[in-house]
């Protein structure tokens, strides 16, 4: 038991009273679990990296202990997919680079892109936020007067044919009535590009450029606060929508989507004549984007 208060007190703000009763649960349901709980902190403590890892980030020793990431996650899940997660990033990023990306409290940020939006710099970052932790293990980011605009958070597990796949547990974009006319503006400066579309778009280079071989996005059904009895987790928009629109197909497991890889795109002769001019510069300011990302990751790779 004391090593698991120990590891809950890493955690968890004790000065707090939710947080306080949040590390009773921990500790419970670690013991109710204690051999699994060792297994895992077994597997961190295996590897040089990864023991540096856990010695500044315990949030994945709190993630296997609740009903995070999608709807029915098991713990032995949660486990295997956190597991998998860093196993396959350590194998294939540099230890510093891994380190820069992977720790909630890293310092800068690791950015995948820039650029300018009305004399304002504009950039996106992959990372690890303590505050996205329930539905996954990294995000991709968009940055705009240096706050989240829109975001993808995912975590990379093998999917059942054995690919080793990125899994979207969530997209967050900025509260729209606030923000209505940044983001019509923004489409505007892409080139009628929406920005929802803009951070999965570099979300999809990212999982290339990782060497990963599928992607799937959590359905409505498959959101992870499904797992509460909370109205007010509940998600208010839909995600199936979009992930069809941007050329997804429902999946055998109705709590994802299966996603392309690259995102399927119009051919000159299939746009409006009066349109190709705004396309040809749509699609090379995406290109340039993808080029970028690809370059920013590789950069961290072994």
């Amino acid at each position: 038991m004391q090593k698991y208060i120990k590891l809950g007190k890493q955690i968890y703000n004790m000065e707090n009273n939710r947080e306080q009763r949040r590390m009773v649960v921990f500790v419970l349901r670690s013991m109710w679990h204690d051999g699994d709980m060792k297994k895992l902190i077994a597997f961190f403590d295996a590897n040089e990296v990864l023991r540096k890892f856990q010695e500044r980030h315990q949030f994945h020793i709190e993630q296997v202990t609740r009903c995070f990431f999608y709807n029915g996650a098991s713990f032995k899940e949660r486990m295997a997919l956190i597991c998998e997660h860093y196993r396959y990033l350590t194998e294939i990023m540099q230890p510093e680079a891994f380190m820069q990306v992977c720790c909630y409290n890293s310092r800068p940020r690791y950015r995948l892109w820039e650029g300018d939006f009305e004399g304002q710099p504009i950039w996106t970052e992959l990372l690890m936020k303590a505050g996205q932790r329930k539905e996954g293990c990294l995000s991709v980011a968009i940055k705009y007067e240096g706050k989240d605009f829109y975001q993808i958070i995912f975590w990379i597990n093998k999917d059942k044919d054995g690919h080793e796949a990125m899994y979207i547990g969530a997209m967050q974009g900025p509260n729209l009535e606030e923000s209505r006319d940044v983001i019509k503006r923004m489409t505007k400066w892409a080139h009628g590009y929406r920005t929802k579309n803009l951070i999965l778009y570099m979300t999809q280079a990212v999982a290339r450029a990782l060497g990963l071989k599928k992607i799937y996005a959590v359905s409505n059904y498959g959101y992870y606060a499904n797992n509460h009895v909370r109205a007010d987790r509940k998600l208010k928009t839909n995600f199936g929508d979009f992930w069809l629109e941007a050329g997804g197909k429902e999946n055998e497991d109705k709590r994802f989507y299966e996603l392309p890889l690259v995102e399927p795109r119009k051919t000159m002769e299939e746009v409006p004549t009066r349109k190709r001019a705004v396309y040809r510069r749509r699609f090379a300011f995406l290109d340039e984007v993808d080029a970028e990302i690809e370059q920013a990751v590789q950069r961290t790779l072994k």
